[in-house]
């Protein structure tokens, strides 16, 4: 690899402008196809197969009218008082002009919607007094019909007792001789008794039919009765379910209206966000202040803000401090820049066809700028010393790009597996994420290793400062001076042993001096560090970590005081209904489903919401007592789902969660799952990686340890600056909450890239020390004497360049900028300067122990490319510049 390196090296010397105009056309064309391709980002970090997936896609299908993004304005008056009126009518009517802008399918007018519940309510109070006066006069009526029926029944007994004397007078009769006169007399008597009796019982017949109908009326009155009864009691129990969930506060100083786009809201461009705040924004000069949400105001566009350009200054005037001029300072900042602008733009290209969250580019960006400093420094380095120490200039460019190019080459396919690993967690946003990462680290790998080479061959002398040619000549002249009447090995020798004893002194001799004392005292800090990790938790954020002067935190602190907090982050629970329901049925059956999901703890509110056209399929509305990344609202998704059971079995209504709150702790939950294995597969793939370059045991044991040393620390400084608060005003953290979920698995995998970087640098250079006939003892400091200058300068770059993040405008980017920084500072100064090199002291010629069937079967890949040592006799003699073809680099 080393050789072919060279080749490479040498061709973009020669053929330097060939190269230039190579990568300026490739450049060109990424440009041109971001520029017509790109397309808009999201931060929606959905993971097909989930339940909220799964339900969203429900709902799309069964509900299209409730599906599609939505956002909330908050609106309050300027000076601190109730909303007036006036006020409230200006709202209203700036609402209603939102519908005119693209994709706002509705609003909800919120003092329209709490005139409507007050309405209901006094309806409803019309109606239980109506209802109590038509009870009262059926039972007035019931009194009547009972007394009716008493009477009947008494003269039914009258007419009986008179039929049944009747009867008995015609049987005395019957018995008198015929054709007397007593029997004709009593004959007559009775037959017009008879005649009076059955017009009695026709009058009793007719009374009995009157009553008969009377009953029935009741009846139909009673039964109507019922009915109202029971939807004057399904209606109040809505208006009781509604009234926990409120649009205007109970003191009228704030009141929030809401937005239902027709689409998703990441598919809402960034121009209708901003025209539907223009609409509303007119308010101001009612007195009404605006504040919108999180969703609304979101505009992930902009990946470039003032503290990244912080952080690049800075790590400019390290190269500048480092380098000693501006010409050779800028060459790596070009070289970064010219990766980020291809790998950065082409992962933008993508945009239009591909669903990329808005940190995608962010992490590509973050990455390629430190890394591609970084490399590009590390051949420029090796370059200049061997100018330094008289080596031709393109021989010099060809060989620094086969020593350091080649250890640049394997730290960046470090970094390049790491990231592509992301996509064996499954999770579509993360492959995408550190794919896009992966792809940029790859082109400043590739620019550093022809580009770099390119430039140097134009830049020629200059790269060195004159100040730099001249110390160097002064003392080149000492030298020769000092080595007069010295034979070659004399001389060498003598330079050896300067080496030596320069290696003695600074940091690296102090730690291998005291290598017990090091050792230990670094670990148990790096331990102390890490503690707060053990308190991880993990979320999406939300509103309330946006910078408090920004709208989405008024409008998330300005609800949360107001409405509660459970109001931000409202939880939708999609039910799926039984069979052969009537819509009042349906509605009891709802508000049924309701009362049960009020009894979940912590849970604020529960609504029905709407219910499909079918009958199939409803929609309720939880609102938690606390925010949306609160550790008890994260229960209330588990509880609710929990409760699915029960309510399966007593309503026969399986139910679902979506939206955004339960989508965030999905996404936290397979996040958290995916972490162990990856970090499995990324600890395997440091020390399977690690034997293969420096052909030893414990070098990768030692490597992998520290690497999870710097991974906890990380951890623990993130929990306690953005979890717990501290240093939260140097931080901006002003509301510490749940660390970003996707954090640890990015962590992983970019800090194990970055941190093999600084091993190899650190290693090979003990390792050549070591080969080339040192003790093994000795070659730890010189292989760190002469990497200890490069690796720390690499380091403060790229912990400036990730610190820029830090205050990110991208309120989502800020504790992974910080955790980076933290990290490499971390595993660059305590781990590969500190605990590295003591311990390897103190293993002394164990360290590089390897068992010989496994050498045997390893291929070389000379890392420090020792071959390149007999290509030119250009190098020089001289111990002192000759072992560092990678630790130069």
């Amino acid at each position: 690899m080393a050789l072919w390196l060279y080749r490479l090296g040498r061709f973009s010397a020669h053929r330097a402008w060939l190269v230039i105009v190579a990568w300026a056309v490739i450049m060109g064309l990424v440009g041109g196809a971001a520029a017509l391709f790109m397309g808009t980002m999201t931060n929606n970090f959905q993971i097909p197969g989930t339940e909220t997936q799964q339900m969203a896609d429900k709902l799309q299908a069964d509900l299209p009218e409730a599906s599609g993004g939505s956002g909330t304005v908050v609106f309050t008056s300027t000076d601190g008082l109730a909303l007036t009126p006036a006020q409230e009518k200006a709202i209203s009517a700036a609402l209603a002009t939102a519908t005119s802008v693209p994709t706002v399918k509705g609003v909800i007018d919120p003092f329209e919607t709490t005139a409507n519940l007050e309405d209901s309510q006094a309806k409803l109070a019309d109606g239980a007094k109506a209802l109590k006066a038509g009870e009262a006069q059926l039972a007035d009526g019931k009194k009547a019909l009972d007394a009716s029926a008493a009477q009947l029944a008494d003269g039914q007994a009258k007419l009986d007792a008179g039929q049944s004397q009747l009867d008995a007078q015609k049987a005395q009769i019957a018995a008198l001789p015929a054709g007397s006169p007593q029997a004709a007399a009593a004959s007559a008597q009775l037959t017009a008794a008879q005649a009076q009796l059955d017009e009695q019982k026709a009058q009793l017949t007719a009374g009995q039919a009157q009553l008969a109908a009377g009953q029935s009326k009741y009846e139909a009155s009673a039964k109507e009765l019922d009915t109202k009864k029971a939807e004057l009691a399904t209606g109040q129990r809505s208006a009781d379910a509604a009234s926990g969930l409120r649009f205007v506060s109970e003191n009228g100083k704030a009141a929030i209206g809401q937005v239902q786009f027709s689409e998703s809201m990441n598919a809402v461009t960034p121009a209708n966000r901003q025209l539907l705040q223009d609409k509303l924004n007119t308010l101001d000069s009612s007195g009404v202040t605006v504040d919108y949400s999180k969703e609304i105001v979101e505009d992930v566009s902009s990946l470039f803000g003032i503290a990244e350009v912080v952080g690049i200054a800075v790590a400019a005037a390290v190269l500048i401090i480092m380098l000693g001029t501006l010409v050779a300072a800028g060459l790596p900042l070009v070289m970064a820049l010219v990766g980020v602008g291809i790998g950065v733009g082409g992962t933008m290209a993508l945009t239009g066809v591909i669903e990329m969250s808005s940190i995608s580019p962010m992490l590509a960006l973050m990455l390629g700028l430190a890394v591609g400093i970084d490399y590009s420094l590390f051949i420029v380095n090796r370059h200049r010393q061997q100018l330094l120490a008289g080596m031709e200039m393109r021989e010099s460019i060809a060989k620094a790009t086969g020593t350091s190019g080649n250890a640049v080459l394997f730290a960046g396919l470090t970094v390049v597996i790491a990231l592509a690993a992301l996509s064996v967690t499954g999770l579509p946003f993360l492959s995408i994420l550190g794919l896009a990462a992966a792809a940029t680290v790859a082109v400043a790998v590739l620019i550093a290793l022809s580009l770099t080479p390119a430039i140097l061959s134009l830049m020629g002398r200059r790269v060195l400062s004159k100040r730099t040619w001249a110390r160097n000549a002064s003392e080149r002249k000492a030298h020769d001076a000092g080595a007069t009447g010295l034979s070659v090995g004399e001389s060498a020798a003598r330079d050896e042993a300067k080496d030596v004893a320069r290696s003695a002194r600074g940091w690296g001799g102090l730690v291998t001096r005291h290598p017990v004392i090091a050792l230990v005292t670094a670990v148990l800090a790096l331990v102390v560090v890490a503690i707060p990790a053990t308190g991880l938790r993990l979320a999406l954020p939300d509103g309330g970590s946006e910078p408090v002067d920004s709208s989405a935190f008024k409008a998330y602190s300005i609800t949360g005081a107001n409405f509660g907090e459970g109001m931000n982050g409202p939880i939708i629970v999609v039910g799926s209904l039984p069979a052969g329901l009537t819509q009042q049925s349906a509605t009891v059956l709802n508000l049924d489903v309701t009362d049960q999901l009020r009894k979940v703890p912590n849970v604020k509110a529960a609504i029905p919401v709407s219910v499909s056209k079918n009958l199939r399929t409803a929609v309720y509305q939880v609102i938690p007592a606390e925010g949306p990344a609160s550790a008890s609202t994260v229960q209330v998704v588990h509880d609710l789902r929990s409760e699915g059971a029960a309510i399966q079995a007593e309503h026969h209504v399986s139910i679902g969660l979506t939206g955004q709150t339960a989508a965030n702790v999905d996404v936290s939950a397979k996040l958290g799952a995916a972490l162990p294995p990856y970090l499995a597969i990324v600890v395997g793939l440091s020390l399977i990686l690690l034997i293969l370059v420096f052909r030893s045991i414990l070098v990768p044991v030692l490597a992998t340890a520290g690497f999870l040393l710097s991974l906890v620390a990380a951890f623990g400084g993130v929990v306690a600056v953005y979890q717990w608060g501290w240093l939260g005003g140097i931080f901006d953290v002003p509301h510490p909450g749940a660390v970003l979920s996707f954090l640890p698995i990015i962590l992983i995998g970019v800090l194990f890239g970055l941190a093999m970087d600084y091993q190899v640098f650190i290693a090979s250079g003990m390792r050549e020390a070591f080969v080339h006939g040192q003790n093994a003892k000795q070659a730890v400091r010189t292989g760190f004497k002469h990497a200890a200058p490069v690796v720390t300068a690499a380091a403060i770059i790229m912990t400036s360049v990730f610190s820029g993040f830090i205050f990110s405008h991208l309120t989502m980017v800020r504790p992974l900028g910080f955790a980076l920084a933290f990290g490499v500072l971390i595993d660059a100064f305590v781990v590969r300067m500190t605990i590295i090199p003591a311990a390897m002291h103190l293993l002394g010629k164990s360290a590089w122990w390897i068992p010989k069937w496994l050498d045997k079967i390893l291929p070389d890949v000379d890392v420090e490319g020792a071959k390149l040592v007999s290509l030119t006799d250009a190098a020089p003699a001289s111990k002192n510049t000759e072992p560092e073809p990678a630790t130069a680099g």
